[in-house]
């Protein structure tokens, strides 16, 4: 069995990465700065947000880094889902460190409102972090939306097998949305002589940090135990499996995720009886370099010799396009 190759890299996935690094980084310095000089809590909040958010883009780099591991023979298909592990990480350190320090914050605050300092730090800092979050997000919307093509957003959020972008494009405009709470509560704040509304606006942060790790929380959780491959992309190959002529029925495809562009595919096929035992690994050679000729990220494909009952196998020799169809859906 030949080595399996690494997985390939995604220099768009890194650039979105480095761009909201580099952005985070400078921010939660300006952001605690200013808490510092103000006292407040909001601003507190959203340096800790800002600098979960700085260590969650050097997670998802590593796990970017390590998913590139050539396959060993303790890994044999490679190093893949470490991106997808690193991912779940982000979402759990997003929940726990980003949404819980703030939500404790915005409590301790409400227990002991203490008047805030000159706003102008605030007002500053806000307005700096704004401009480099909006460049940040605009990037990664980039991105996302060169991937998603014409799917609507929540529809291409749910398909997509990349959490390195839409980790990065969540964060961001999490970010965005903190900031506008975290003015509102300065300002408020300040017009209405009412410290305890920093903390309100702290606690709001927490929990618009909690709803945003749920959802990546489910969708990277789902990828990490391996989500199948498209319907349409299961229905070519059966089509391809199905004009191989000495393939009598086939079974299933069986399919999974290893990485964003590595998919793992085992297809169940039953030969004609007639065929010669020295014709067999050639035809199953042919039909997997077709295979992955025609989609790329489908880079192990195994087709399965066995003995079909002919109630739970699909017959392919006739009726192709039928057979196709009722594969996929089973």
């Amino acid at each position: 069995m030949s080595p399996v190759p690494a997985a390939p890299d995604h220099p768009q996935s890194k650039t979105a990465i480095i761009a909201a690094l580099a952005a985070n980084l400078g921010i939660a310095v300006i952001k605690f700065v200013a808490a510092w000089f103000t006292g407040s809590s909001a601003m507190l909040s959203e340096g800790i947000h800002s600098l979960v958010d700085t260590a969650n883009e050097w997670l998802l780099l590593l796990g970017l880094r390590a998913s590139k591991q050539p396959a060993t023979a303790h890994r044999p298909f490679g190093y893949g889902r470490e991106l997808y592990f690193w991912a779940f990480m982000v979402a759990v350190f997003i929940f726990a460190i980003g949404g819980g320090l703030s939500l404790y914050e915005g409590y301790e605050h409400l227990r002991h409102p203490e008047p805030l300092g000159s706003p102008t730090w605030n007002y500053v800092v806000l307005a700096v972090a704004f401009g480099l979050d909006g460049s940040s997000f605009l990037v990664a919307r980039r991105t996302f939306n060169a991937q998603r093509g014409k799917q609507p957003f929540w529809a291409a959020f749910r398909a997509s097998k990349d959490p390195s972008i839409f980790v990065v494009l969540f964060e961001d405009a999490s970010d965005l949305l903190g900031l506008l709470i975290a003015f509102l509560g300065v300002f408020l704040s300040h017009l209405l002589n009412m410290p305890a509304l920093d903390g309100v606006a702290s606690l709001l942060i927490g929990l618009l940090l909690l709803v945003v790790a749920g959802l990546l929380l489910r969708e990277t959780k789902s990828l990490l135990l391996g989500e199948p491959a498209e319907a349409s992309l299961l229905a070519s190959i059966a089509e391809m499996v199905s004009a191989e002529k000495s393939i009598v029925r086939a079974s299933t495809p069986l399919s999974s995720y290893l990485s964003p562009h590595e998919i793992l595919v085992v297809v169940p096929v039953e030969f004609a009886p007639t065929l010669p035992a020295s014709q067999l690994t050639a035809i199953i050679g042919q039909v997997c370099d077709k295979i992955k000729a025609a989609h790329p990220d489908v880079q192990h494909v195994f087709l399965q010799p066995a003995v079909l009952p002919a109630t739970a196998a699909l017959p392919l020799s006739t009726g192709q396009e039928g057979a196709s169809q009722k594969i996929i859906e089973g």
